[in-house]
């Protein structure tokens, strides 16, 4: 399959400008001219290193960021009645990464030949749930502007949300790696040549000096192996807890379960919660859709049963927060809130105001994530320096004593 740069004339005389794929150039213009254009210029793109580099997944990822300025871009012009193809094509000029433009580009195609947008983004994975419903909605109720307005907000806000917690880990990160790779350092080229006198001398060597010496000894005349071990153990780690039923429960137990991440991730679960079933059902989409599509962009799998039970009690003719108050992974403020907006008919602005609150916690735990880990780590530290220096000076010690 080759890639072809094309310029064509529409049906209203205008110049487009786009990508198609196809196995030949004569295919290539005949898909063109099947959708009524006519083309003016065709150029094969050539393969070169950069472009097989840009077209293998791992350097070529879409990101959040991407899919925020996609959002924006739109927003914006739709709200400035540009036409949604005229917007999308637009959009695919800008777009620098090959994948995300093959996509957009292909959704560019669908609706040209009358598909919904809702329909068309529906085919590629890299657009929610949430974001597709959404745009559905507003499709249906002929606020998309307004819809795509309010999508680029939240998207932005997660993306926000997403590099907060990451720079606020950037430190720990720095920290915890440096001490490896010192502690590395030490056993490798340090600890041999003090422990090495304490060998010789023939002594019993207390327990935490042996435990020293095998280590050094591990990582000194063995790295190759040890190195094929963690990437062995890496690389199944990653698949159990990312691809078996068994390991994607426990990961996400371990998640909620962490001292300090525990908390922040069960906010970080309850602002999705509200804050995608307020937008969901503000835009008319019907309750027990509303919590399916809300389950899956919560991405727990302990919330997600939680919520799957609740749209089964919503089913049944129960209240949505009569599964809810009965657990403790949902705070009894949430229940309640819950409670008061079904009575009020107000549930959308009661979420909405849910989401408000937990986005605040979030914040408010990320800004003083840095301070509660600088203990934890200083702890580590010491118990590891500690540990290291005991197991060196003690039996120097006992050698002392012994003349």
């Amino acid at each position: 399959m080759s890639t072809f740069n094309y310029k064509v004339l529409n049906k209203e005389g205008e110049i487009m400008v786009g990508v198609v794929e196809a196995p030949n150039s004569d295919l290539a213009i005949e898909a063109l001219i099947e959708k009524g254009l006519k083309v003016v210029d065709l150029n094969e793109v050539k393969a070169s290193l950069d472009s097989a580099f840009k077209r293998i997944s791992l350097f070529n990822r879409i990101s959040k960021k991407e899919l925020v300025i996609f959002s924006r871009q739109l927003a914006v012009m739709v709200s400035a009645t540009v036409p949604i193809i005229q917007s999308l094509r637009i959009i695919v000029k800008q777009t620098k990464n090959v994948a995300f433009q093959g996509i957009i580009t292909k959704v560019t195609d669908d609706v040209d030949e009358g598909l919904k947008f809702s329909e068309a983004l529906k085919k590629h994975s890299i657009f929610s749930g949430f974001f597709v419903n959404m745009i559905a909605s507003g499709e249906s109720s002929g606020r998309l502007d307004e819809v795509l307005e309010y999508l680029a907000d939240e998207v932005e806000k997660s993306y926000d949300l997403q590099s907060k917690i990451q720079g606020a880990m950037i430190y720990p990160a720095f920290i915890i790696s440096g001490l490896i790779v010192v502690g590395i350092a030490m056993m490798v080229f340090v600890i041999p040549q003090l422990t090495g006198m304490l060998i010789d001398s023939g002594q019993e060597l207390p327990f935490m000096t042996k435990i020293l010496v095998f280590v050094s000894d591990l990582l000194k005349n063995y790295y190759i192996y040890l190195s094929l071990g963690i990437i062995v153990l890496g690389g199944g780690s990653y698949y159990f807890f990312k691809k078996t039923s068994a390991g994607i429960k426990l990961f996400n137990f371990l998640k909620l379960k962490l001292p300090v991440f525990g908390k922040l991730w069960q906010m970080i679960y309850l602002v999705r919660f509200a804050g995608t079933l307020s937008s969901l059902v503000n835009a008319g989409v019907p309750l027990t859709n509303a919590l399916k599509i809300t389950s899956d962009v919560v991405d727990n799998y302990y919330y997600k049963k939680l919520i799957d039970e609740a749209i089964d009690k919503v089913k049944d003719g129960y209240s949505v927060a009569h599964v809810f108050s009965k657990s403790k992974m949902f705070p009894s403020m949430l229940s309640q809130m819950l409670k008061i907006g079904e009575r009020t008919g107000s549930l959308g602005d009661v979420l909405k105001k849910l989401a408000d609150f937990y986005s605040r916690e979030v914040e408010n735990m990320v800004a003083n994530l840095t301070s509660l880990l600088e203990p934890l780590i200083m702890v580590v530290i010491g118990v590891a320096v500690g540990g290291m220096v005991a197991a060196i000076i003690m039996p120097m010690y006992d050698m002392a004593n012994a003349f």
